[in-house]
């Protein structure tokens, strides 16, 4: 099924916050609103008010800012909580109880039909504050499928205006939930959320597969923090939504993700991972000759992503026994060095045979061309310099 419209739940400073690093404090989740909102998620959802005193004093904080993402809170499934979120002055209200037979032995203890009933008082309550109510099972793959229909069924008749489904052990896998979403958009009018863990490794297809069934909305967190080993990642899901169609992706402003998912690295104390969607140190990096030649003629050969899209550079790495005289002639150019093309394939074989033997840095070569170029000295004194100086 063709993607249609959908909009992103942005849950750093919601599902996030329960990332075993994160503690972050007003001030820092003011800021991360503020990178998120000019990105331009649609929504931001917070910690429960019911958390703490402090995280009701935040919720009520970020309400104040006008920001142009609406606020969301997320609490249990009673009036009490209900009301408690209604009072921080939010936009709408993410409602959660466990349908999955582990939740409902050792959890709540409660029947589909008394969940029914729960859910409908909640509904009705949050309705008549004039707030957005998403009602959401928990633990939803591991629930009897025609137990959670009876239940969406129920509160999309009773007029919710988004039902969630939680993949809250990240057990799905990118066909089931598939399946599950396209089942559902069948038998509801309301939007549909996605909310899909990492666990096995499915969070980013699980979420695109979401959306290819029919699902209007999904959760994700800068870097995918969040409990375990986290959700969705909002840089993975607009990679993936770019590689399909751009056009997918252009209300968002990406050259914002750089700078979000190094902002949440650092508060949380953790680093990018080096292969990570977009903004990891080797995401736009080329070094083997015969990539890098194609890449030099058609950044299309190798990348399905385009870093100047992302405000991003790529880098041809050539300090190495790989590389090719192509990328070493491109490098040359680069320092505005004017080399004969006999000279630059010397240096690339000397390149390869110094880097079989020692670690080579890319200051090294730079060295070596310029000491080729603008000393007048042979390929065999440059490298001599170069070697003597490390």
């Amino acid at each position: 099924m063709k993607i249609g419209e959908y909009s992103i739940i942005e849950s750093t400073l919601r599902e996030g916050e329960q990332f075993v690093n994160a503690f972050f404090t007003t001030g820092q989740k003011k800021h991360i609103a503020e990178l998120l909102d000019d990105f331009g998620v649609e929504y931001l959802e917070l910690t429960s008010p019911c958390a703490s005193p402090q995280s009701k004093a935040d919720i009520e904080e970020i309400t104040k800012q006008n920001y142009r993402a609406k606020i969301l809170t997320h609490t249990r499934c009673t009036v009490s909580d209900a009301k408690i979120a209604v009072e921080t002055g939010v936009d709408g209200v993410d409602v959660v109880i466990g349908t999955s037979s582990y939740l409902r032995e050792f959890s709540h203890g409660k029947s589909i039909d008394q969940i029914i009933d729960l859910a409908l008082e909640v509904i009705d309550y949050l309705k008549s504050q004039n707030v957005e109510v998403r009602f959401s099972t928990e633990d939803s793959l591991r629930s009897e499928n025609e137990d959670l229909f009876r239940v969406y069924e129920a509160v999309d008749e009773f007029g919710v205006d988004r039902v969630g489904i939680a993949d809250t052990v990240g057990v799905g896998t990118p066909l089931e939930i598939y399946e599950l979403v396209k089942e559902l958009r069948s038998r509801v009018a309301c939007d549909i959320e996605f909310h899909g863990h990492n666990d096995s490794g499915c969070a980013i297809a699980n979420a695109f597969m979401a959306l290819q069934g029919g699902a209007t909305h999904i959760d994700t967190s800068v870097l995918g923090i969040g409990e375990r080993n986290g959700i969705t990642p909002l840089g993975g899901l607009i990679a993936r939504l770019y590689a399909t169609d751009k056009s997918l992706v252009e209300k968002y402003d990406i050259t914002k993700l750089d700078e979000l998912d190094h902002h949440v690295a650092e508060l949380v104390n953790v680093d990018v991972p080096f292969n990570n969607y977009i903004t990891g140190y080797s995401a736009f990096t080329h070094k083997a000759g015969i990539h890098a030649k194609a890449i030099l003629n058609n950044p299309a050969t190798y990348e399905i992503l385009k870093p100047e899209d992302f405000g991003l550079s790529r880098y041809i790495h050539i300090a190495h026994r790989l590389t090719g005289w192509n990328a070493v002639r491109q490098r040359a150019q680069q320092l505005g060095l004017s080399m004969e093309d006999e000279a630059v394939k010397a240096l690339t074989q000397k390149i390869k045979t110094l880097a079989d033997d020692q670690h080579l840095t890319l200051d090294d070569v730079d060295a070596m061309l310029h000491h080729v170029a603008e000393n007048d000295v042979s390929l065999s004194e440059a490298v001599s310099e170069v070697v003597e100086a490390q």
